[in-house]
């Protein structure tokens, strides 16, 4: 059964949104804030988004750029945002699809259906493990990781960790966008986590911290995975 992530703030259109979704036979989880929705697909197996953007804490641009880092997951932005610029930087971001508000929850089904089915012909075609050089192996799904073939005993944050690093290969990512994605939370001012998460895992990776393998520092802004693909 697919799981839909509703991500709006307002009860009177998530509610309604939500009972028609189950009714159609998919499984829901509603989330009021962007925060919230972020630890939210991270608890729960999610199929598709449908995105407001204009929430408190954390508004659906917020969301979407933080989600994108870590899922190639189909969001749907539904918004009462009509400009073309606000459309256009949600494409940018990562949306798949954008939706005005009002609108029918019948036309909401049909899009639902078409981008799960696109997604699920994209997923068939996903490697099941990714090599790198240096004896690294990654398995996508299940988040496991083996080095010249043993297995590397990660805690689930840094396993987290390493797998956003990855799947944004050669793009570097700040100490807060790792924490505020990986915690689903605003980082505290001094808050040394990272830091610490990242050292375990080089130590695991058996890292050379002066010519690295597989996850570099960029002084002054964070961290890159380099690992090159075999």
């Amino acid at each position: 059964m697919d799981t839909v992530l509703i991500v709006e703030d307002d009860y009177h259109i998530a509610a309604p949104v939500k009972e028609f979704l189950e009714n159609a036979g998919y499984k829901t989880v509603w989330s009021s804030t962007g925060f919230e929705a972020l630890e939210d697909s991270e608890l729960h197996d999610i199929s598709i988004v449908l995105l407001d953007l204009m929430m408190p804490d954390l508004d659906g641009y917020g969301f979407l750029e933080r989600f994108r880092l870590k899922s190639k997951v189909p969001v749907i932005i539904i918004s009462a945002k009509i400009a073309v610029s606000d459309k256009v930087k949600g494409f940018e971001l990562g949306a798949d699809d954008y939706i005005t508000k009002p609108f029918s929850l019948t036309e909401l089904k049909t899009r639902i259906e078409y981008h799960l089915s696109k997604a699920a012909g994209y997923q068939q075609t996903e490697n099941k493990v990714i090599n790198f050089l240096g004896g690294l192996e990654y398995y996508p799904m299940s988040s496991e990781f083996y080095l010249n073939g043993e297995k590397l005993i990660f805690t689930s944050k840094e396993a987290e960790i390493l797998s956003l690093l990855i799947k944004n290969k050669d793009k570097v990512l700040s100490k807060k966008d790792i924490y505020e994605i990986v915690w689903a939370e605003k980082e505290l001012e001094g808050n040394n986590t990272i830091t610490v998460h990242v050292k375990s895992i080089r130590e695991k990776l058996k890292e050379d911290l002066k010519e690295p393998t597989f996850i570099e520092t960029i002084w002054g802004k964070g961290y890159r995975f380099i690992g090159v693909r075999v």
